[in-house]
């Protein structure tokens, strides 16, 4: 299960799990992304379903599970990737901003991961818990308080859900990409020119990409390579962990 498959990151990850042979339900708040996601890989002979979920809603993501299990009979990993980004500064930013920010990343996160592993206990069959964090888990950058606070979050629900989850063969990582080209990317590149009174080009070269070692966005390609990594990682030698695609941007 992929949230937020709709489109961008979570619609890559969809298609490389299907081409890798998993079947795949695509979980987004737009049913008609969903579908039309769906049916693109379902046109091509991969078993894929749509489900329309608000991951801060308990019961809808409690049914979005169900539909996993009912339509493909379990649940072996889930991408908690669905989120959304608020460009604005502390001092300016409304409380309101502040918990939906919050709600959508560690909210969800934390309901997907909850019905999930209720599933994975099941016969002690185990599974995969992946998050989709960012660079900003490990470093911060201006206007985007509350987004780095909720993927610095991130780091320690995979980290104790690791540790629960080990007697239950259940493992957890999150993924950390830099600046992928996607359309909530596209939408800050003006919205970071304007509060910063620079260029569109200048916040892309000396924001964005400045300290990249090739000066490239990271691609959804790319993320979905690491996400098949995890997913597939047979063992809990790999568990609690976070690795950062972002061309070098951030080395750790």
């Amino acid at each position: 299960m992929v949230t937020g498959g709709g489109a961008g990151l979570g619609y890559a990850i969809a298609d490389k799990y299907a081409k890798e042979g998993g079947k795949v339900v695509i979980a987004d708040l737009n049913m008609e992304a969903a579908e039309r996601a769906a049916k693109e890989l379902k046109g091509r002979g991969f078993p894929v379903a749509a489900f329309k979920a608000d991951i801060t809603e308990e019961e809808q993501v409690k049914a979005m599970v169900q539909y996993a299990v009912d339509t493909f009979g379990g649940i072996d990993v889930i991408v908690s990737n669905a989120g959304y980004q608020h460009i604005q500064a502390v001092d300016e930013l409304s409380l309101a901003n502040w918990k939906k920010m919050l709600a959508v990343h560690l909210d969800g996160s934390f309901l997907c991961t909850k019905y999930a592993m209720k599933e994975m206990k099941k016969n002690n069959k185990g599974g995969t818990i992946i998050y989709m964090g960012s660079v900003h888990s490990k470093l911060a950058s201006v206007l985007k308080a509350p987004y780095v606070t909720a993927k610095h979050g991130l780091l320690g629900l995979s980290r104790t859900v690791a540790k629960e989850g080990a007697k239950h063969n259940i493992r957890a990582n999150v993924i950390c990409p830099g600046f992928v080209l996607t359309d909530l990317v596209k939408k800050q590149i003006p919205e970071q020119a304007q509060r910063l009174s620079i260029t569109e080009n200048e916040v892309i070269k000396n924001v964005m990409l400045k300290d990249t070692v090739d000066g490239e966005f990271t691609t959804p390609e790319d993320i979905a390579e690491v996400a098949v990594h995890f997913a597939a990682h047979p063992t809990n030698a790999l568990t609690g962990q976070s690795l950062i695609a972002s061309h070098g941007w951030s080395m750790e």
